[in-house]
């Protein structure tokens, strides 16, 4: 169902096949930054946020991450842990469980099923889309003009960590 390979910069590709009900995307991988951001006393969710929106992905909410199988297509979607951790699933039902904790940042292109399985208390994520994107909330199996939204769906020339040199422009431009 998914292949996992470790880039330069510490990140991470994962690509998806579709799953069932759930698209994911068949084009672009799923990035996994480990430890992205240096998340200390104060208010981690503020330096995602700062981090994002210096690199062209605004910020749109704090919250966690919704514990049933979901995915979107009208937006590409960043998540930056500011604090806790938690047990997620990605791709779908029976997808691939990633362990993430305060500072690691996923960064998961339109079509991409998640789901939280387990969390602690203090688990915060900041969301943050490209502009003009936003979260669709998709629990079905798409129709032919949502996959042909996921497979035209622009993204921005920068990474939303890296910024313009960073692993979405080495790993998603090249597949455009």
């Amino acid at each position: 169902m998914s292949t996992f390979n470790a880039v330069s910069d510490s990140v991470q590709a994962l690509i998806l096949k579709r799953n069932g009900w759930v698209p994911n995307n068949p084009r672009l991988p799923v990035l996994v930054y480990p430890g992205a951001i240096a998340v200390r006393d104060g208010d981690a969710a503020a330096l995602i946020e700062e981090t994002f929106r210096a690199n062209g992905w605004p910020p749109q909410w704090r919250y966690g991450i919704y514990n049933y199988h979901h995915y979107h297509t009208e937006g590409h979607e960043v998540l930056g842990v500011a604090s806790g951790q938690a047990r997620l699933m990605i791709g779908g039902p029976q997808g691939h469980v990633l362990e993430v904790k305060a500072g690691d940042v996923l960064l998961l292109p339109a079509g991409t099923g998640h789901c939280n399985l387990h969390a602690s208390e203090d688990f915060l994520v900041v969301g943050a889309y490209p502009p003009g994107q936003q979260a669709d909330i998709c629990r079905e199996a798409p129709s032919e003009a949502q996959l042909a939204k996921i497979a035209s769906l622009p993204f921005p020339d920068r990474d939303p960590v890296q910024g313009r040199e960073g692993a979405v422009v080495r790993y998603w431009t090249s597949r455009r």
